[in-house]
Formats: C-alpha cells, sequence, structure tokens
C-alpha cells in the first residue's frame, strides 16, 4: 500500500509542476504614446477625465447592449477634435488592451492592439482585420459576420474587441463628444 501512494505522488508532482511553470503568452506592441502618434501622428493630446455616472453607465449599455465594466475612461482629445480612447476588453482568459481613435465627427480612424496576452486569437492584429472599423459611427451594428469579419482561430478576440469598439462608439457618442 506504501508503494502505490508513492507511485502516485511521483506521477503527480511533475505534472503539478509542469502547469505552474507553463509560460504566458503576452506581448506589447506598442506603448500608449506610441499608439497615439501612429493613430494621431502630429496630434497634440490633452488627457481629458471622464467617469461615467451609473446613469451614464447604463445609457451605454442599452445602447451598445454590452455592461460597462470600468467607468473611468482613458481619454484623450485632439487639438484637432479628435479622440484617442485606450480600452480593455477580455479574450478568451486574459485581457486585451486596445487603441481607438476617432476622428472630430466620432468616426473610427484607427485601430491598434496595444498588450495581447492570450497564446490564440493574435490575428486580430493583421492589419486588413482591424481596417474594417474605419469609418464606423455609433449605430453601425459592428457585429462579427454583420458588418465586421470573423477571424478563424481568433472568433473570442475579434468578437470582443469588435464588442468594445462598439461600446466605446456608444461612450463617445452618449457621453464625451459633448464634453
Amino acid at each position: 500500500m506504501t508503494m502505490r501512494r508513492d507511485f502516485h505522488v511521483q506521477w503527480l508532482l511533475p505534472a503539478a509542476t509542469v502547469l505552474v511553470a507553463a509560460p504566458a503568452m503576452a506581448t506589447t506592441y506598442f506603448t500608449v504614446e506610441q499608439a497615439q502618434q501612429k493613430l494621431l501622428p502630429g496630434q497634440a493630446l490633452t488627457p481629458v477625465a471622464i467617469t461615467l455616472t451609473p446613469a451614464q453607465a447604463k445609457a451605454v449599455q442599452k445602447a451598445s447592449g454590452l455592461r460597462v465594466r470600468e467607468p473611468k475612461l482613458q481619454v484623450w482629445r485632439a487639438a484637432n477634435g479628435a479622440w484617442f480612447y485606450v480600452d480593455q476588453v477580455l479574450g478568451k482568459h486574459e485581457m486585451i488592451t486596445y487603441a481607438l481613435a476617432l476622428d472630430a465627427s466620432g468616426a473610427v480612424a484607427g485601430l491598434e492592439i496595444l498588450d495581447y496576452r492570450e497564446t490564440y486569437g493574435g490575428e486580430v492584429r493583421n492589419p486588413r482585420w482591424r481596417a474594417q472599423f474605419i469609418g464606423k459611427k455609433f449605430g453601425a451594428p459592428l457585429k462579427l459576420d454583420v458588418d465586421i469579419v470573423n477571424l478563424s482561430g481568433a472568433t473570442i478576440s475579434s468578437a470582443h474587441v469588435t464588442e468594445g469598439v462598439r461600446r466605446l462608439l456608444a461612450t463617445h457618442q452618449l457621453v464625451v463628444a459633448g464634453t
């Protein structure tokens, strides 16, 4: 009986060690400042302190169909009236940090992935996929297989980034644009 217990312990310990020691994939592609320069080149950006009230968060949720997890926004305004947002959405297991630039009319001017922490689904960094968002405004469906093409192998990441953009466009229209 003692040999059998030792046998199980001997086989379980290496498996536990492998699970704990497994490396996580995490890649930073841009800092906030680098993304600002790429998406709004040459623009002087001023941070704007905006925290959604519960009523504003509820209005954004109703308009976008998505829950507002973080009421405090990371947003900057450009001298030319453009806007720059940094936001996070959940991939399959980890957060995806992305930047969204809107022109003065509230249309998407660009989208960049800043930090990607998942082992799969990094295809959301594909420039052609991200280009689908250019020109989209509040009110566009912004749904996979409707007006945004799904990425095979990155279904969850592409769905959640798409939803995040839809939520930010609603937030911009309902709360930020008037500030």
